[in-house]
């Protein structure tokens, strides 16, 4: 028997997190991963490759279709996808490593193997037995899977078989028009295939502001990519390395056959609750398989929490992150606090979607008197410099006090200006807080300045 104050089950972003800021308060820790890697979903078949094939893949597009119009001529481009998919290991292995080596340099006790709540602060892991004063659920989620369509991970595949395919598909047939989908869509288009997205909604990036879903189904159509909106999908059937796919529109009418090499099944993401022993610990679950919690991260169940995806919300993994080092300082007698209203999200294609806050459906839709400031990359000096002019920066800020509410961007980076605007709200800070900043010039980030002096119709540049 081992003994611990905080035994986190998992170690993914929020478990590994939660792991190295409680044992940094003096907590002694362990944290249980089955993988045999750290890093969870996100660093090792989720995040992190995916931005190491969005990268790669946007290098070998740009080097065969847009060097030229900067100067550069370059030869006949060819892809190395075994040297790409080298680097995208690399990368994975490093990060994981990299967890490893954080976890004993704060004194992390990292136990390999599958966890399980077996009695009021005991955690079982193979035949060892863990006693804990806190027992912290931090499993993750899993691919969502859908009724008709089996997934084999090799002709009909989840995110997981879509970063490792070992050749570019002819076509690739993507359901789900949400983050995952659109991403390695655009991986597997750059590098030759036809995709096609289905999406059951009527527009993709659903929970995206409406303005901006628009925008980008309109880039990414010119980009090459090709949709089925308002379609669903109701069987699959496999012949040879071939899938045929039936679809019909979701609101009813005649089926219609899809032909496709590979099938990218990417519909949501689902919590990974099982062979943890909740049912027999007692801990509650809601209608969708979330563990509940109230707003200290604690279950039902005395001494036990949850954060991540286990508990729904953003099934994002820096909000994981803030989960855990907020649950980690609880714990340890402090006050964690994660502000939910400014937790960003981004849609790593090219050009970038980034979002903080309320859309302006929602505004309308909870009756809140607003302001829209809306700014073009093609009036951005330095976004024609490099010839990335497709979209905007729009800020919702309200109509009587001017605090920024919300604020979308398509663009250049926009994963990284969106921080900016993720602090105003922070700070509960108002457009004209912003619009008054100084900032360099030519940089893409004027274009968020613009944006918040076009909440008040002053912007200089259009």
């Amino acid at each position: 028997m081992s003994d611990f104050d905080v035994v986190i089950i998992g170690g993914g972003p929020g478990g590994y997190v939660a792991a190295i800021r409680a044992a940094q308060l003096g907590l002694k820790t362990a944290c249980v991963e089955k993988r045999g890697s750290l890093g969870g979903t996100c660093l090792n078949v989720g995040c992190i490759p995916s931005k190491a094939l969005l990268t790669a893949s946007h290098h070998y597009h740009a080097a065969g279709h847009e060097m030229a119009a900067f100067g550069v001529k370059l030869g006949k481009v060819e892809l190395d996808l075994a040297g790409m998919m080298s680097h995208k290991d690399k990368v994975v292995a490093d990060n994981t490593k990299g967890i490893e080596f954080l976890f004993k340099k704060n004194k992390v006790t990292y136990i390999i193997g599958a966890g399980r709540i077996t009695a009021p602060g005991q955690v079982t892991v193979g035949d060892r037995t863990i006693a804990a004063k806190h027992i912290v659920i931090a499993t993750g989620s899993d691919v969502t899977p859908l009724p008709g369509v089996e997934i084999d991970e090799e002709v009909i595949v989840s995110s997981t078989g879509a970063l490792a395919l070992p050749k570019v598909p002819k076509r690739l047939v993507v359901i789900g028009g949400g983050v995952i989908g659109l991403e390695l869509g655009c991986v597997w288009q750059r590098l030759g295939a036809e995709v096609t997205v289905v999406e059951f909604l009527d527009r993709i990036l659903p929970f995206n502001d409406g303005e901006v879903s628009k925008q980008m189904q309109r880039i990414l159509s010119k980009q090459g990519l090709a949709f089925k909106l308002g379609t669903k999908v109701t069987k699959a059937v496999k012949k040879g390395k071939t899938v045929t796919l039936t679809v019909e529109p979701a609101a009813g009418g005649e089926p219609e056959a899809i032909e496709a090499d590979v099938v990218l099944v990417a519909i949501g993401r689902k919590p990974y609750t099982e062979g943890l022993g909740l049912a027999e610990a007692g801990v509650e679950i809601d209608p969708r398989g979330f563990v509940k919690i109230d707003g200290h991260f604690r279950t039902n169940v005395a001494g036990v929490y949850a954060i991540g995806d286990v508990v729904g919300g953003a099934m994002l993994a820096h909000k994981a992150e803030e989960e855990g080092v907020a649950l980690a300082e609880i714990l340890a007698g402090q006050h964690g606090h994660v502000n939910y209203e400014a937790i960003p999200s981004v849609v790593y294609t090219w050009p970038e979607v980034a979002s903080v806050g309320k859309t302006e459906e929602q505004l309308k839709k909870e009756g809140v008197a607003y302001k829209a400031g809306k700014f073009p990359f093609t009036a951005n000096g330095r976004a024609r410099s490099m010839n990335e002019t497709d979209g905007f920066v729009k800020v919702l800020a309200d109509a009587t006090s001017d605090r920024i509410l919300g604020a979308h961007i398509i663009g250049p980076a926009a994963g990284d200006l969106i921080a900016e605007l993720v602090l105003a709200m922070e700070f509960s800070a108002s457009a004209e807080d912003v619009a008054r900043t100084c900032h360099a010039h030519p940089a893409l980030g004027e274009a968020v300045k613009e944006a918040c002096l076009a909440v008040d119709a002053r912007q200089i540049h259009a």
